[in-house]
């Protein structure tokens, strides 16, 4: 017996198929152009042969912003943060908020450059924890430079030192405005019986650049330091950060 085959179905074609007027292009991914490429790869070898010393603030950052946009001529980027925020590590140290106001930084741009900052502040940071201080003050000045120097605000620090004057523990204890920041004594004193620690040092940074202490700091200083005497508690000294240089109230005869 023999059996007549079955048409074959028809099946009516998906409309999108012929609606290729509305059809929206795939773009395809591609390397950037050779001129991008070249210059890539000589930042970084120059980075390579001669280190940060060897290139120029925008340079650098330019190196940091192809790690999230590998496809972007970031030359022009990069020239727009150094011209807003004056140089590189005041780059790293700006907040998010006003990274993003700058074209071409989204967040993701932003997240890696205080990733960076981070990773420089840790790098510091382990330098002088657990070492006595006299014998790592240069150290210790570097982590506060690194750490306030290039700060928009104000930021008060207390380095708390044991009987050893080994340095147990940093902390942020207050941020203020562009040339004020709350400090409370007794909280700083309060804060040292908490790690029975025997000596203070005070740090905070002026945005100005000019590390010369107000009246308020002067006053400021002589509560602590009058404050932790009672406990007998030692104050050390009360540096004051700027962007390139500190004032030590010791050497300069606050203290």
């Amino acid at each position: 017996m023999t059996t007549t085959p079955r048409p074959t179905e028809f099946r009516e074609m998906p409309q999108w198929l012929f609606d290729l007027d509305e059809a929206r292009p795939v773009v395809l991914p591609s390397k950037p152009p050779s001129y991008l490429r070249n210059h890539k790869k000589n930042l970084h070898e120059r980075f390579v042969e001669g280190g940060a010393q060897a290139m120029p603030d925008y340079e650098l950052l330019e190196l940091v912003l192809f790690r999230a946009l590998p496809r972007t001529d970031v030359k022009p980027i990069a020239q727009a943060l150094i011209d807003t925020f004056g140089d590189y590590n005041r780059v790293l140290s700006a907040p998010i908020s006003r990274l993003t106001e700058i074209e071409g930084v989204d967040d993701t741009v932003a997240q890696d450059i205080k990733i960076i900052e981070a990773s420089a502040h840790r790098l510091a940071r382990a330098k002088v924890m657990q070492r006595p201080i006299i014998s790592s003050w240069d150290a210790v000045l570097d982590y506060c430079h690194t750490t306030m120097a290039h700060r928009e605000t104000e930021q008060f620090r207390v380095l708390y030192l044991d009987r050893k004057n080994i340095l147990i523990a940093d902390e942020e204890q207050s941020k203020g405005t562009v040339d004020h920041v709350p400090v409370y004594p007794r909280e700083v004193v309060k804060r040292a019986l908490e790690l029975n620690a025997s000596a203070l040092i005070l740090v905070h940074n002026h945005p100005s650049g000019d590390p010369t202490p107000s009246d308020a700091d002067i006053a400021m200083t002589g509560q602590i330091r009058d404050a932790a005497e009672a406990l007998d508690i030692h104050l050390h000294d009360h540096l004051i950060i700027g962007k390139s240089a500190e004032l030590s109230f010791r050497s300069a005869g606050y203290l």
